[in-house]
């Protein structure tokens, strides 16, 4: 049995929202995955997703861009309301292509597509339906600027992305995201797959991120919530047990089962 915070420890943390998400349930066909989860994504920060393996971290994530949609016998209960226009981007009435657009994925191995560093990066914009070549050449070079990656890539942007290392790869999905000024990216254990050095340099690209986009992330690693994170959300078993800001959550949690989490007593 979860020891669930009352909604009031839960969410007396005060934030600007940039989302809201309400009463949310999820279910793989018959398996409720996800039960009754209230959260607020503060606007420009960077929030962490923590839990054991199968609590329902990456099931969550994925419902902010409907990735669920893809595949049949998924359903959703509840809202993820956008912005102050309370927008609510579960509802079959929004076009989910276009909140991909709105919020981008990266996701846990670095999965460039067989083309180009330039084509990758244009990818989402030619979808968008923008063809005009001096605007592309303008999103490449903003995109891969904000993805640290420009200085490393700018002579041989019609290189199969491929030939990137795997950092760079990475960092070149981050550019993807990008490159259609996402107002939220979610990443899924983003340097699961990376050196220490790669993943420094990812960690440090996520913290000057949150000046321009909000930020949503899942990690296996405390270490690193604690360092880039600046609110933490600990689920267990599907549900949403406690909620605080980062250094609350590691020093001085309301939940024994948080405690026990975070001080690596299970996992």
């Amino acid at each position: 049995m979860v020891e669930k915070a009352s909604e009031s420890k839960l969410h007396k943390v005060k934030v600007r929202p940039k989302a809201k998400v309400k009463d949310l349930n999820f279910y793989y066909n018959s398996v409720h995955a996800l039960k009754n989860i209230n959260l607020i994504v503060a606007e420009h920060k960077v929030t962490a997703l923590i839990g054991p393996s199968g609590c329902g971290k990456t099931t969550f994530l994925r419902c902010f861009n409907r990735m669920h949609d893809l595949y049949p016998g998924n359903r959703y209960q509840g809202e993820i309301l956008l912005d102050s226009n309370q927008v609510n981007i579960l509802s079959p009435k929004v076009d989910p292509i276009e909140v991909r657009m709105r919020i981008s994925m990266v996701f846990q191995k670095p999965n460039p597509f067989p083309k180009s560093i330039y084509e990758n990066v244009v990818y989402g914009l030619r979808v968008r339906g923008i063809s005009k070549r001096s605007i592309l050449d303008e999103r490449v070079e903003k995109a891969l600027r904000n993805a640290a990656l420009w200085d490393e890539v700018k002579d041989r942007l019609h290189d199969l992305a491929f030939n990137l290392s795997g950092g760079q790869q990475q960092r070149l999905c981050i550019a993807r995201a990008l490159a259609t000024d996402p107002e939220i990216i979610l990443f899924d254990e983003p340097t699961s797959a990376l050196d220490p050095i790669a993943t420094n340099s990812i960690e440090e690209l996520i913290s000057q991120l949150k000046e321009q986009v909000t930020i949503l992330i899942v990690t296996h690693n405390m270490q690193q919530a604690a360092r880039i994170s600046d609110y933490t959300a600990f689920m267990y078993l599907g549900e949403m047990v406690e909620f605080n800001q980062t250094n609350v959550i590691f020093t001085q949690a309301l939940q024994k089962k948080t405690q026990d989490y975070v001080s690596g007593r299970f996992g």
